[in-house]
C-alpha cells in the first residue's frame, strides 16, 4: 500500500501532469466472460495510474492488440479508463491489486489480495477456462481451488507456457488452468514470449472457452 502510494505521489516525470489512481485495480472485462485472465500485479506507472488493468504500460501494448487480433477486445490500444475498451468473452484480473516494489508482490501481500480474486471468481459464473500469465497467477488459481474445498496435488501442476492442467477431483465448478508466460516487457523484448506464441495460447483459450 505504502510503495503504490509513494508511486502515485512522486510520479514519473512522463506523467508528472497526470492524476495518479494509487489504489487498489479492480478488475476489468466482460461480466459473462468465458476466459478468465489471471495476471500478476498493476504496474507502478501502469495499472496504479491508469486504474485499469494492463492500461497504459508496455505489458499492456503488448496484450491488447493481441485481445484485439482474437477478437477479444474492441480496439488494439489501451490508454485510459475513458478510452472505450471493451472487452468481449474475457475478464481480466490479477493475483495482486497494488503495485509491489520491483513487480514482486510478497507472499503476505498476495494473502490479502485473495478476497479480490474470490470475489471476482464468484462474480464470473460462465468462465470455461483460467489463463495465467505467469507462475505467481497460476500458484494464486491452484490456491483459490484449494480453499474452495478442491484436493489438488501441487506437484502435479507445474507452470509452463501453453500447459493445460485439469482437475478432476469429483467437485464441480473447477475451469481448467491453461499457462501462459507473462506479457511483461522483459518476456516480450527478449522474445521469450512473441505475439505468435501469445496468440496460440489464445485461440485455445477460445477453443475452450467455447467462443
Amino acid at each position: 500500500m505504502a510503495h503504490r502510494e509513494e508511486v502515485a505521489r512522486v510520479k514519473r516525470r512522463s506523467y508528472r501532469d497526470e492524476p495518479y489512481w494509487g489504489r487498489p485495480v479492480p478488475g476489468f472485462g466482460d461480466p459473462n466472460a468465458q476466459i478468465l485472465l489471471l495476471g500478476l500485479a498493476p504496474g507502478a506507472h501502469g495499472s496504479n495510474r491508469t486504474g485499469r488493468m494492463f492500461t497504459g504500460d508496455g505489458s499492456g501494448s503488448f496484450l491488447y492488440p493481441a485481445l484485439w487480433r482474437a477478437g477479444l477486445a474492441s480496439q488494439p490500444l489501451a490508454t485510459g479508463l475513458g478510452d472505450g475498451m471493451v472487452l468481449r468473452g474475457v475478464f481480466i484480473t490479477a493475483a495482486a491489486r497494488c503495485a509491489p516494489p520491483d513487480n514482486k508482490p510478497t507472499r503476505g501481500e498476495l494473502g490479502n489480495c485473495q478476497s479480490w480474486l474470490e470475489r471476482d471468481f464468484a462474480g464470473l459464473p460462465n468462465v470455461k477456462v483460467v489463463l495465467a500469465l505467469g507462475r505467481i497467477a497460476h500458484d494464486s488459481y491452484l490456491g483459490l481451488l484449494q480453499r474452495r474445498g478442491h484436493r489438488l496435488v501441487k506437484a502435479g501442476y507445474r507452470f509452463a507456457h501453453g500447459a493445460l492442467h485439469t482437475f478432476a477431483d469429483g467437485l464441480n465448478g473447477a475451469p481448467p488452468l491453461l499457462d501462459s508466460y507473462h506479457v511483461s516487457l522483459q518476456n516480450t523484448n527478449t522474445g521469450r514470449l512473441t505475439p505468435a506464441m501469445f496468440d496460440a495460447v489464445l485461440e485455445r483459450a477460445k477453443a475452450l472457452g467455447d467462443l
